[in-house]
């Protein structure tokens, strides 16, 4: 992207031929903002994207926005570099499924969040299912098929919070920031419920930003002003597919796991010795990266400072630290790096996932 707005590569492949506009079912991407509540790029690369495929499609932008859910992230800090991936889903009764199928997609929309239950374990558990809705959509039974989650969940603005009051609803949280956290907690948590990865019993309002030891190894979570329900996008690998691609993931232990990266490509038959060389990097049609600041300020042995620094905020620090590493190991600064890993990975760390093409014969 040239700007957040900048949709005419798109358009471009739209009008070629390239891409058939009523196949697009899902975009993730990055914007130049700052990530913050107040990070107005993603709703315009929403609009625009929106409006562009109305053009092409016989939809009005509303009508695709209801359908199509468009998950970004603000924040290109370092060498990370705007992007969008743009997931399209097709009917193919002529081939049949490879060796441990290909990639598969499932997206999903809930009811309405209430200002009042955003962040506590009501939220939890209507994105949990959400998240089977979208394994159903996209026809995974198992949830060990299932190896990336992302999560769009609305959140708490001043405004927001002031209303919930004069119904006599006290929200989580009156600070936006730290209710921005609390939404991304209960998205992680409602991941965690539907694949298995918590018990059911553990996923209490008191747990949110509190039990670190609950979490998902799988989810990816953002949320932002720009909605009202949470939108989800399930990708996995199942023998009920077909297509050129397959998906990776593993947990990062903290912000220097390099292990993980080399391991998720490794994963997909992808050699990073040091770094991908360009045969590899063409295979690579997606990175995504969760992240997170250890609460106790360490990393490892060493003290870092990302919390204490008030004049950039700590999730600026790790979004460009890790983007680092990750883009280092690709060779490419065209990755999704989230901060705010809320009970995303454990503390401290993470996740990657890693969408590849399968190596030309």
């Amino acid at each position: 992207m040239a700007h957040p707005g900048d949709l005419s590569e798109l358009d471009v492949r739209i009008r070629n031929g390239a891409i058939r506009a009523d196949r697009i079912v899902a975009v993730i991407g990055k914007t130049e903002g700052n990530g913050g509540v107040n990070d107005f790029t993603r709703g315009y690369f929403t609009q625009s994207l929106m409006h562009l495929l109305s053009t092409h499609l016989d939809a009005s932008p509303a009508e695709l926005a209801a359908r199509i859910p468009c998950i970004l992230s603000g924040g290109t800090e370092g060498v990370l570099s705007p992007h969008y991936v743009v997931f399209c889903r097709c009917e193919d009764d002529d081939n049949d499924a490879e060796d441990g199928g290909a990639l598969a997609i499932g997206i999903a929309f809930s009811s309405p969040t209430a200002t009042g239950e955003i962040g506590r374990a009501v939220h939890a558990r209507q994105v949990a299912d959400a998240v089977r809705a979208a394994m159903r959509d996209a026809g995974i039974a198992h949830v060990d098929d299932v190896h990336f989650v992302q999560i769009k969940t609305p959140c708490i603005t001043v405004a927001r919070a002031e209303a919930a009051r004069a119904q006599g609803v006290e929200p989580v949280s009156g600070d936006p920031n730290r209710a921005m956290a609390y939404a991304r907690a209960a998205g992680a948590l409602g991941v965690a419920l539907a694949l298995g990865e918590v018990e059911e019993g553990a996923v209490t309002d008191a747990a949110m930003l509190a039990d670190m030891a609950l979490y998902s190894e799988r989810a990816s979570v953002s949320s932002g002003v720009e909605i009202s329900c949470n939108e989800v996008i399930v990708l996995g690998n199942s023998p009920h597919w077909t297509g050129p691609y397959r998906i990776a993931h593993r947990a990062m232990k903290d912000a220097l796991d390099i292990g993980a990266v080399v391991g998720a490509l490794a994963d997909l038959g992808l050699d990073a010795a040091p770094q991908l060389d360009e045969t590899a990097l063409a295979r690579i049609a997606g990175v995504f990266v969760k992240c997170e600041p250890q609460r106790q300020g360490r990393v490892r042995a060493s003290r870092h400072t990302m919390l204490d620094d008030t004049d950039i905020n700590a999730q600026r620090h790790v979004r460009g630290a890790v983007g680092g590493l990750v883009a280092g190991v690709i060779g490419d600064g065209r990755i999704f790096v989230s901060g705010g890993a809320e009970h995303q990975g454990p503390d401290g760390g993470g996740l990657i996932a890693v969408i590849a093409g399968r190596p030309q014969p």
